[in-house]
């Protein structure tokens, strides 16, 4: 039995859920979006909101039905109040710069800049006196984390001196240098 999937998805006021088949579409104050369940699950309304079931007592179905109502959730959560993640730049002359709407500029200590293309629904932005600051955002949780990680992966922090990019309050464990 999942606990997660067992929990049907409460629908705040404001956003508007349908279900069609095999899929879940939500539009809030942030905008829309749509998830597909797999065939395993069984999606429907209920009074309390939507609920998620599985169709044959399979490992497979079991799995799935837990995934669908979290990815479900998340639908509601990031037309509502949307996702962000904070990135931060470490070490001596490295910056990001937006170059138009949809690239993002990177100098993290190669002898060429690292571009991202910044895909639609996400929104970045560059701020801090040294423009060391990215702010990742969007509705799509999927989205806006991986672009957040793909930024990450460009200059990954090292662990000795702690340069590179790395998300906002996480924790680098330095190592110690050589011995003499």
């Amino acid at each position: 039995m999942s606990r997660i999937g067992r929990n049907p998805v409460v629908v705040p006021a404001g956003v508007t859920a349908t279900v069609e088949g095999q899929t879940v579409k939500m539009k809030g104050p942030k905008g829309e979006l749509s998830f597909t369940c797999p065939e395993q699950v069984e999606v429907k309304t209920g009074p309390a909101g939507i609920e998620v079931k599985p169709r044959e007592e399979t490992q497979m179905a079991r799995a799935l039905w837990g995934m669908s109502r979290s990815q479900i959730a998340n639908l509601v959560e990031g037309v509502t109040k949307g996702y962000a993640h904070t990135l931060e730049i470490h070490g001596v002359g490295f910056r990001a710069a937006l170059k138009g709407k949809d690239t993002l500029q990177l100098q993290v200590g190669f002898s060429h800049d690292v571009i991202h293309k910044i895909p639609a629904g996400v929104d970045v932005k560059v701020a801090g006196a040294k423009q060391e600051i990215i702010e990742v955002s969007g509705i799509d949780k999927q989205k806006v984390g991986q672009m957040a990680a793909v930024i990450r992966a460009s200059r990954p922090p090292e662990p000795y001196q702690g340069k590179g990019i790395r998300y906002r309050g996480e924790y680098i464990h330095m190592k110690e240098g050589k011995k003499k």
